[in-house]
C-alpha cells in the first residue's frame, strides 16, 4: 500500500468514525440501543484511524533517494 493511499484511509476512518459518533449521539434520544451501537462503532472506527495514523508515521517515505535534493 502506498503512503498516499494510507493517508487517505486514515482521514476517511477518522472523519467517518466522527460522523458515526455524532449520528449515534443524536439517535440515542429516540432509540437508545441503536444509538449506543452507533456510538461504539464510531469510536472503534476512529480508533482504527488513529492506529493507521500511527502506522503511517512509522513508515518511510515513498520517494527514492535520487528524487531528493542533496542539501
Amino acid at each position: 500500500m502506498k503512503n498516499s493511499t494510507l493517508e487517505t484511509l486514515v482521514w476517511r476512518l477518522i472523519y467517518g468514525g466522527a460522523l458515526l459518533l455524532m449520528i449515534g449521539l443524536w439517535t440515542r434520544a429516540g432509540t437508545p440501543a441503536l444509538g449506543q451501537l452507533l456510538v461504539l462503532a464510531g469510536l472503534a472506527v476512529m480508533a482504527g484511524g488513529v492506529g493507521a495514523f500511527w502506522w503511517r508515521s512509522r513508515r518511510p517515505d515513498d520517494s527514492s533517494p535520487a528524487d531528493r535534493e542533496d542539501r
